[in-house]
């Protein structure tokens, strides 16, 4: 017989501790030949990217040195650390950004000795016995400096920028053949995901690159995700429909592959990327987003049906392929994110790596509902609710759960259904969990991606504050014990919800905006003019960030707030939480701030993720009035 507590009090086998010691996050899969690689980040080891390494015969060890961190900070967010290049890895180590060579022996040489520049997305030019890669130089003054360049190990004095001219870069892409060199390329204010051209150029004998054309994008078109084909063709995918669909040059000439209201691809946040691959000259195996599920497929290269595999993964990502076999990330609701090995000729898929080490008993797994709801505008909006699950206990008669709103980062990214062992935390502790994909979210196509377009902090905290609305409306929470919390940008969202309406009874700031001013003024180059698409020019419309920005309406606050905050932070710096927090508690609303020293956006290190999650629902408890069944360390609430 279940144990009746209330909502919120029910012991969880879903331990914060569990969260953090027991789970990495699977990124970047690569295949070279039969070798399967990928990169783990470890939150026990400090936060520390592992490049792992699967050879043919099912063996699995590290392809870097362990004192190693393959990561790069590139437009900040990285991505495309690492190159397999025949038995060895080339990969940029976080601590001085410089690109290293490890060995099949363990040992790591400097390639690029130079300090102030950073590069990602990397490929090899074996031909010329040189790596080609996106550089970006932080050697002057201002803004860094962006550029395609050619690193030579062999020949220092040989290397060199290849392409520049252009705020950005992306992809670098060179033809089987060696002789052309692709790439992506895109100027302020546009971010990727707004217009970004793909370019080709021949290569000359010296390396270098003779005159360049324009092959597709620019002008409210985003292209992404550029391949070059087995036989030559280059590919790429192109929202010039409205939708992410895969394209492909032919004879000079550009024709659509596939043709659905679905994505297939994402918001290059990151770089390398990938949606799909050639298993082998006459197959693809790619993946696209419809209604927030992921969908695995085959598509001949000549053309032809695009033929859905039965597949127990609702997210997939990172799809790559080598020796006749493919290899993905692959999500589900109630099963850790996996490296998966896929066979075409058999149909087998082989999980390599688990993100878990645990299991979940399917008694406390609460399964995602999508859900749609009203919004203003006449509009629909989206997002996955998790009903409050767990076996063991029953809540006592009459009595609601209370409501968590999460609200993801980017903005324009969005919430998956793959295992979210947040939402399961705390649902499975008896809180109700709403994941909001806001106007503005990935996956629902460019218009609804664009509902954002100067309407941050309007359109998003309508669409956050709705939903809850909706599911208070047809009893499944209660109204009065709703919480909403968010990171980055959701963090944006959370405090504008609080600051400008009076949906919520709490909140949590996971590293986000309050000033919308300083971001504009203070952020790295990459987002230094994503809020003129968002809000509108600065310092134009510097009424717009006034307006719009937390900082300012504190008099709107009411209830009570927690911020977590990084003291590394280049991308929200630790002001932006202190001088809200200062504010709320000069109004005497209730009010934490947590700080970690070595922490960035987005915390990466065991015992903070831990600290993170157990401060959160010690918060909740506290303002909802619900005991919790944990043993947690309390937190210091001024005003509370």
């Amino acid at each position: 017989m279940p144990t009746t507590a209330a909502y919120g009090s029910w012991k969880s086998p879903i331990e914060a501790r569990e969260i953090a010691e027991g789970t990495i996050t699977l990124r970047e899969p690569r295949m070279d030949g039969e070798r399967v690689y990928w990169i783990e980040h470890r939150p026990m080891e400090g936060g520390r990217y592992a490049v792992q390494r699967r050879e043919p015969d099912g063996s699995i060890r590290e392809a870097i040195p362990a004192e190693y961190n393959a990561r790069t900070r590139v437009h900040e967010y990285g991505g495309g650390s690492y190159l397999p290049c025949g038995d060895d890895v080339v990969f940029t180590h976080f601590a001085d950004q410089r690109l290293y060579r490890a060995d099949a022996a363990g040992r790591a040489q400097l390639v690029a000795p130079e300090d102030g520049l950073r590069y990602a997305d990397l490929i090899c030019d074996p031909a010329r016995r040189r790596l080609i890669a996106v550089r970006e130089d932080h050697r002057g003054a201002g803004e860094p400096v962006n550029a395609i360049a050619a690193i030579c190990p062999h020949e220092p004095g040989r290397g060199g920028v290849l392409v520049g001219g252009n705020d950005f870069y992306a992809a670098p892409r060179l033809s089987p053949d060696g002789s052309t060199l692709a790439w992506l390329t895109w100027n302020h204010p546009d971010m990727p995901w707004d217009a970004a051209e793909l370019w080709v150029a021949p290569v000359r004998a010296d390396g270098s690159l003779a005159e360049a054309a324009r092959v597709a994008g620019g002008g409210g078109e985003s292209i992404v995700q550029p391949e070059w084909s087995p036989d030559g063709q280059l590919w790429f995918v192109s929202d010039r429909t409205g939708w992410w669909n895969l394209y492909r040059r032919r004879g000079g000439q550009v024709e659509a592959m596939t043709d659905l209201a679905a994505e297939f691809a994402r918001p290059a946040w990151v770089f390398a990327m990938s949606s799909y691959a050639f298993v082998s000259a006459g197959e693809v195996l790619c993946t696209y987003l419809r209604d927030g599920v992921s969908h695995l497929a085959r598509l001949g290269a000549a053309g032809g049906e695009l033929a859905e595999i039965d597949s127990p993964y609702t997210m997939v990502t990172g799809v790559c392929a080598g020796g006749g076999r493919a290899a993905f990330i692959g999500g589900r609701p109630s099963r850790p994110n996996a490296m998966v090995l896929y066979d075409p000729a058999t149909g087998e898929m082989r999980e390599l790596r688990r993100e878990s080490r645990f299991e979940i008993d399917a008694g406390c797994v609460s399964e995602p509902r999508p859900v749609e709801f009203p919004t203003e505008g006449g509009l629909t909006a989206h997002g996955l609710f998790y009903e409050p699950k767990n076996a063991g206990f029953s809540a006592p008669a009459g009595e609601k759960p209370p409501l968590l709103v999460m609200v993801h980062g980017g903005p324009t990214s969005a919430t998956a259904t793959a295992m979210n062992l947040k939402a399961q935390f705390y649902a499975s502790r008896g809180l109700a969990v709403l994941d909001v994909n806001y106007g503005g979210s990935t996956g629902y196509g460019r218009a609804y991606r664009e509902r954002l377009c100067g309407q941050w902090g309007v359109v998003d905290v309508d669409d956050a504050c709705n939903g809850a609305k909706r599911l208070a409306e047809r009893g499944l929470v209660d109204k009065a014990r709703m919480a909403i919390t968010g990171g980055s940008a959701g963090g944006y969202t959370t405090l504008s919800c609080l600051a400008f309406r009076d949906t919520f009874a709490a909140g949590s700031s996971h590293f986000g905006v309050s000033d919308c001013e300083a971001l504009a003024v203070e952020t790295h180059k990459f987002e230094s003019r994503y809020l003129d698409k968002l809000i509108g020019p600065y310092p134009q419309r510097r009424d717009l960030y006034v307006q719009r920005s937390p900082i300012h309406h504190v008099e709107g606050f009411r209830c009570p707030v927690i911020f977590f905050q990084g003291l590394e932070d280049r991308i929200v710096p630790p002001n932006q939480a202190r001088r809200m927090a200062d504010a709320l508690r000069a109004k005497g609303i209730p009010t934490a701030l947590l700080e970690f020293a070595g922490e960035q956006h987005g915390f990466r290190r065991a015992e903070n993720i831990r600290r993170c999650l157990e401060a959160e629902l010690y918060f909740l408890s506290r303002v909802f009035g619900f005991p919790p069944a944990d043993a947690l360390d309390p937190v210091p609430i001024d005003g509370l």
